[in-house]
């Protein structure tokens, strides 16, 4: 998966998977454009007027998305766009109130890579996405769907409607084979290559079993064979979510 490498990301480095800092892009690679009415949870986080990440819709009071998506970043300057399947017009925008990034979000291996933005106003287009019960796990193999507006090839350009790619869950062994991954987080993808999230993908969901199972995170690249994607585990960080918003 991909996002621009966390940060250093922002600064053009590419680093490789044996570095620990993970490569924070997130971008749709292999997918097919989709409207938003079958992604109703599928938000834009634009910063400073632009697109930065993806997210979603867990209450229209309360966006979920990447912790990195939040690094470095003010509250006031974020909004989100939400019921358009165009990540620059249409729908709803909303400014976003403040954020709560994870307490023990870990800048440099990408552990804990969860935030909560808390809107300045109820969301009145778009609905929640269906979250999981604490530590439910996804069988390898599992049929997954992320989603977002990021790049369509590793270092190409972005489309300005909303893409989705269905790849598969990657069993902790095989993924652990090429990455450290910790329990914080799942990963998914085709291991031939080829189907993948990529940068401007961060923070957006990974549906699985008809709930969000993963955030889009970090990985090796975009859509390298071998190399899935690295996504948040939201079963093994629903506490945190239930903690901030109650639900």
């Amino acid at each position: 998966m991909f996002v621009t490498t966390i940060l250093l990301a922002l600064s053009g480095l590419s680093l490789g998977f044996h570095s620990q800092v993970p490569q924070l892009d997130g971008r749709i690679v292999g997918g097919t454009p989709v409207d938003i009415e079958k992604f109703p949870y599928q938000v834009s986080l634009h910063y400073l007027g632009s697109h930065v990440c993806g997210a979603s819709i867990i209450s229209p009071k309360y966006v979920v998305t990447a912790g990195h998506c939040t690094f470095g970043r003010i509250a006031f300057s974020m909004q989100v766009r939400a019921g358009s399947s165009l990540k620059g017009s249409g729908g709803e925008l909303v400014g976003v109130d403040e954020f709560v990034r994870h307490p023990q979000y870990n800048q440099r291996n990408s552990d804990y890579d969860i935030a909560i933005l808390i809107l300045s106003r109820e969301l009145t287009l778009g609905s929640s996405i269906p979250l999981p019960n604490d530590n439910d796990e996804f069988a390898p193999g599992s049929k997954a769907t992320a989603s977002g507006w990021g790049a369509l090839s590793e270092g190409g350009s972005s489309p300005e409607r909303l893409q989705a790619v269905d790849i598969a869950i990657v069993s902790r062994k095989e993924c652990n084979s090429v990455y450290n991954i910790t329990d914080r987080m799942i990963c998914a993808g085709v291991l031939e290559g080829g189907k993948d999230s990529c940068q401007g993908d961060s923070g957006g969901p990974l549906l699985c079993n008809g709930v969000l199972a993963g955030i889009v995170s970090w990985g090796n690249g975009c859509a390298r064979p071998g190399y899935p994607g690295v996504y948040a585990s939201v079963p093994n960080l629903r506490g945190f979510i239930r903690r901030v918003t109650g639900i």
